[in-house]
């Protein structure tokens, strides 16, 4: 009985919450949507039949910019959404994503007792047995945490960060509904499986509850400090575990200011030159040396500090960068570096993962005329004067045009070295971003060749040929006993079938109907030509409401067919 109570109140929570984001939808003119994935039901009647069935479209402002207004409406779930397809114009097109960019994560504070509650109840302790001082208001609120100063008891200054109540149940929820949208859309709309819906949102959730989850930005945390351990230039807060749990992170903060705040720099006294250059090395070796990166690296996460190094907060969302991608990727700072378009057209090649039913041969061709189109006017180009992101963002257009399937840990990549340059060039015009990677790529494709490497390389490849000698006899002694016993099954994938399944239900639907109303018209007029049962005015009763009931019926049909816009 607990049981179906609890899963009633769910239920319950989540159709309120679908018809929340129905709502919102429609308000901002995503009505179309809406009956396309059949969920019209969730529409107030008395809207339903003022529209009678027709939305109207809001023309101004744009689709891309009423969708990023309804998503920071609907909430902290739908504006992590948002940030995370704003990394995936891929998916999403470039306008899309470009919108998504504007969504902050600012949203109103809880209250500080909610939090000193939560510290509380986390640490099975009083917050006055822990902090000598713990400031009252927080210094940030965002969609999943909210961050405050103290100083423990052993008089170190820390922040921390208090998940907000309620978040991960509503998190959930939002995740569920999510779900199924997605699965609505793949059904009732085929064309929206070039986006993958299930596949941004299977992303999204595993993205989201590693956020959710302190205990999990803890441990990155604990990795980054053990990767620059020998670094005296970087500074990766310390973690006080003794008082940290799954919705509370107590810090080491890190003094300083925001690294774009280039006045406070400036009464530092600092280098800004030598901060470019510490930030972008640290990048380079986490994401080339490391293969294990900070994916979050806008200004408000790197602080330059009074001792002139630079530390590093919010280690939430990271990334990661197997061996092979990043020897590719170490070719491709190299061959831009030394100006081998030719090889650089290879390396990209290499990195997007090319269509399954792709003519190879023609997408290379088409692939290295749209790079080289672009790739000319960089000639006669110092390495200075290249525009990185303008770079970065040209070669996604085109992975984009020939719909490479572009691996999410490289479009984090690509986005964290983007917010950097911008960061390098407000440090330091002059800066060289491209010749900072040099060193490190170097490194790595001088390893490549390492006698240790060849041999490991040897050794697999003889490997993976001694396990085809050994497995491919019994491969075709299999294959030979199926098709003896006439056991060979053959499958075959037909392209586009479900929608005409789908069209050829509906088109059948709409003929029964059809005929449904027909055979009510014809009872009516027989039983009004011989005056079945009572009569008013001369007509049969029974006879004129089977001809309105029929005539209801066949005005229903005629609005489906033209909302469908089939005729």
């Amino acid at each position: 009985m607990p049981l179906t109570l609890l899963r009633l109140r769910r239920t319950y929570k989540n159709v309120n919450r679908v018809r929340q984001i129905v709502n919102i939808l429609l308000k901002y003119g995503f009505g179309k949507l809406i009956d396309q994935l059949h969920l019209s039901r969730f529409v107030p009647f008395r809207k339903r039949l003022r529209s009678f069935g027709q939305w109207p479209p809001l023309k101004s402002p744009t689709s891309a910019e009423r969708l990023r207004m309804a998503f920071a409406e609907l909430g902290p779930s739908f504006i992590k959404l948002a940030q995370l397809l704003a990394t995936r114009p891929d998916l999403v097109t470039r306008q899309f994503a470009d919108e998504f960019k504007k969504l902050q994560d600012d949203v109103p504070p809880f209250p500080t007792a909610d939090a000193i509650g939560i510290i509380d109840s986390e640490t099975k302790s009083s917050i006055r047995d822990i902090f000598s001082q713990f400031d009252d208001r927080p210094v940030a609120a965002a969609s999943i945490a909210q961050v405050y100063r103290g100083q423990l008891r052993d008089g170190g200054d820390v922040i921390v960060k208090v998940q907000r109540p309620g978040i991960e149940e509503q998190i959930e929820t939002d995740i569920n509904i999510l779900t199924s949208l997605a699965q609505l859309m793949e059904k009732y709309i085929p064309e929206s499986t070039f986006f993958n819906p299930s596949g941004i949102v299977d992303e999204f959730s595993r993205t989201v509850r590693k956020e959710l989850d302190f205990s999990e930005e803890a441990r990155n945390c604990m990795r980054f400090r053990r990767n620059f351990d020998k670094s005296p230039d970087v500074l990766i807060p310390k973690v006080y575990s003794e008082y940290s749990t799954d919705r509370v992170l107590v810090l080491e903060r890190v003094p300083g200011v925001r690294i774009d705040d280039i006045a406070g720099i400036t009464r530092m006294g600092l280098d800004r030159k030598r901060l470019a250059r510490i930030g972008v090395d640290a990048y380079f070796k986490q994401v080339l040396e490391d293969g294990f990166f900070h994916a979050d690296p806008h200004a408000g996460n790197i602080f330059a500090m009074p001792d002139g190094r630079i530390g590093f907060m919010d280690f939430g969302i990271v990334g990661r960068v197997t061996p092979e991608m990043r020897e590719t990727m170490a070719n491709t700072f190299l061959a831009l570096i030394h100006k081998d378009f030719d090889r650089l057209i290879e390396q990209y090649i290499e990195l997007g993962l090319v269509p399954e039913h792709a003519d190879f041969d023609l997408f290379r061709r088409e692939f290295k005329a749209d790079l080289a189109d672009f790739l000319e006017p960089l000639y006669g180009l110092a390495l200075k004067d290249l525009n990185f992101a303008e770079y970065m963002d040209t070669v996604t257009r085109i992975a984009i045009k020939h719909k490479l399937k572009v691996p999410s840990d490289l479009i984090l990549v690509n986005k964290a070295m983007l917010i950097l340059e911008n960061l390098g060039r407000e440090l330091d015009p002059d800066f060289d971003f491209i010749s900072a990677a040099e060193p490190y790529a170097s490194k790595i494709i001088g390893e490549r060749v390492r006698p240790s490497r060849v041999y490991e390389r040897a050794r697999k490849n003889v490997m993976e040929v001694s396990d085809f000698f050994v497995l491919f006899p019994k491969q075709m002694k299999q294959i030979i006993r199926k098709v003896l016993k006439d056991d060979l099954h053959v499958k075959m994938t037909h392209i586009g079938m479900d929608r005409f399944i789908r069209d050829m239900d509906r088109s059948s639907n709409r003929i029964s109907f059809s005929m449904i109303i027909s055979a009510i018209l014809l009872s009516s007029a027989i039983m009004h030509a011989m005056g079945v049962g009572p009569k008013y005015h001369g007509m049969s009763v029974l006879g004129f409401s089977a001809f309105g009931f029929a005539l209801v019926l066949g005005i229903w049909l005629i609005i489906s067919i033209i909302r469908s816009g089939r005729l």
